[in-house]
């Protein structure tokens, strides 16, 4: 077997001794930049701006839905923050877009006007210049 090697080395050459050297390391350098890029989206994105629960909904009448809303924000951002109202055949009746800011609490009570009986609430989330997926 290794009169084989010889031979094939004979002919084409033995490989240089620093490729495989220089190719360990471009592959460390790409790994170390992909878990760089791994750790800072993880921490960019753990902590949103604004970030929003639906806490209950009371349909009070077949034009009118209450919605409360816990939301988080930091302090000196504004935030939009939007509200979905669906019908008993999953047709969206209502819909409503307020403004949130760390002054005004954490706790928000909208009302949504229907195009008929709502029978669900969905929130869409939260957004803000900086965050443009809702959350």
């Amino acid at each position: 077997m290794v009169s084989e090697q010889v031979d094939l080395d004979a002919r084409y050459g033995a490989p240089a001794p620093w490729r495989r050297r220089a190719l360990l390391a471009g592959v460390g350098v790409v790994v170390a930049a992909f878990a760089a890029w791994l750790a800072w989206a993880t921490i960019y994105h753990s902590e949103p701006e604004v970030q929003s629960q639906l806490v209950s909904f009371d349909v009070l009448d077949a034009r009118t839905v209450d919605a409360t809303v816990d939301v988080e924000v930091e302090d000196g951002v504004t935030g939009l923050c939007r509200l979905r109202a669906f019908a008993e055949d999953h047709s969206v009746v209502g819909e409503i877009a307020f403004e949130v800011a760390p002054a005004e609490g954490q706790r928000y009570e909208q009302q949504l006007r229907t195009d008929r009986l709502a029978t669900s609430v969905e929130s869409l989330g939260c957004t803000t210049t900086s965050q443009p997926r809702p959350r």
